[in-house]
């Protein structure tokens, strides 16, 4: 058994941003000191300068509502540099429907946990190296959920409403 001290020395930190091709499983991952405008430019740079993204009637970025890449301010910066690109925000508290966040869930567990590095560079070497294994190993994830699904879900939700709820406390008292 591995004895854990509750002392530790921070090394700093690393933004690892990502982009996902849904039809590919494809990952264009890179590592920044913060997040931010700059950084998310650079991504999607990264991307857009290659093909098939190049040459695309549209490509479509689903991203959720991150300060560098929210409102109409960012949609407008995108389509001024990629004419081609198209900006779709997920949901307030719904980025599970961006399959980039299930990317990150598994980078979570595969790469950053547990959080034994020991410095910065480390860091960006293990990132690197997943995504070069991942990209010559992954298929695109199967997504299940269906519209179908979905009114189903809020069927159910609309019957559990706080009113119907408190009621069936009520009257089971």
């Amino acid at each position: 058994m591995t004895r854990v001290n509750h002392e530790y020395t921070r090394g700093g930190a690393v933004a690892y941003l990502a982009a996902y091709d849904v039809h590919r499983a494809w990952v264009f991952g890179s590592c920044a000191p913060s997040t931010g405008i700059v950084p998310f430019m650079a991504l999607v740079e990264q991307v857009m300068t290659q093909e098939p993204y190049a040459s695309a009637k549209r490509v479509f970025w689903v991203v959720d509502n991150g300060s560098s890449h929210r409102g109409q301010a960012a949609i407008d910066r995108l389509a001024r540099r990629f004419p081609n690109a198209v900006m779709v925000h997920t949901p307030v508290h719904a980025s599970w429907l961006n399959q980039v966040e299930v990317h990150f869930s598994v980078v979570q567990r595969k790469v950053v946990s547990p959080n034994d590095f020991t410095d910065l560079a480390e860091v960006e070497y293990r990132l690197a190296d997943f995504e070069e294994r991942y990209n010559a190993t992954a298929r695109p994830f199967r997504w299940t959920f269906t519209r179908d699904d979905l009114h189903d879900l809020l069927a159910r939700i609309s019957y559990h409403e706080p009113q119907q709820a408190a009621a069936g406390l009520a009257t089971a008292a």
